[in-house]
């Protein structure tokens, strides 16, 4: 492994643990030149992911991107880094373990509008709006009015059916 700091192509690793719920190996390297210390993940190449972009061009998955837009999504939400860094490798395994090897870009939009949901309202309406493309401020009460609308149904499950009797009653 190349030390970042001098260049030079011998380390030895301190330390090895798995990581990401061991979908990696973390290890702690030790330059024999220059004494740098650094840390390399290994992780288990998957085949190729090609994501079909909304103006139908297409691109390999890029993890770095998912991970910087719902970074981005959660600014000051309180919610870890280690949790951002969970809910791209769960995204990245689902898409790996479908059979599909192109995706398009908004169901990889809706896996993490999933995750973001559960995570926090604040980072759920940031990812929609950029995602959904915004146009103004119907859009983000539409949005709003969905997250709503899913909260109470899943605190209440029963409130649904009760909106649908009486909407088949009133008729």
């Amino acid at each position: 492994m190349q030390c970042p700091h001098c260049q030079h192509t011998d380390s030895r690793v301190l330390e090895s643990r798995s990581s990401e719920n061991g979908q990696s190996i973390r290890r702690r390297r030790e330059c024999l030149q220059c004494k740098y210390r650094f840390t390399t993940y290994e992780r288990i190449e998957f085949v190729p992911i090609t994501v079909i972009k909304k103006d139908g061009k297409r691109e390999s998955f890029d993890r770095c991107k998912l991970l910087r837009g719902i970074v981005r999504a959660c600014e000051k939400t309180g919610i870890p880094p280690s949790r951002l860094e969970a809910i791209v490798n769960d995204i990245e395994s689902r898409l790996q373990q479908d059979s599909k090897r192109e995706v398009t870009s908004q169901e990889i939009g809706q896996l993490v509008l999933e995750y973001l949901r559960q995570e926090s309202e604040v980072a759920y309406v940031r990812f929609a709006s950029v995602y959904g493309n915004f146009q103004g401020i119907r859009d983000f009460i539409a949005a709003l009015a969905l997250l709503q609308s899913s909260e109470i149904e899943r605190a209440h499950p029963s409130w649904s059916q009760v909106e649908e009797a009486s909407v088949i009653t009133s008729s």
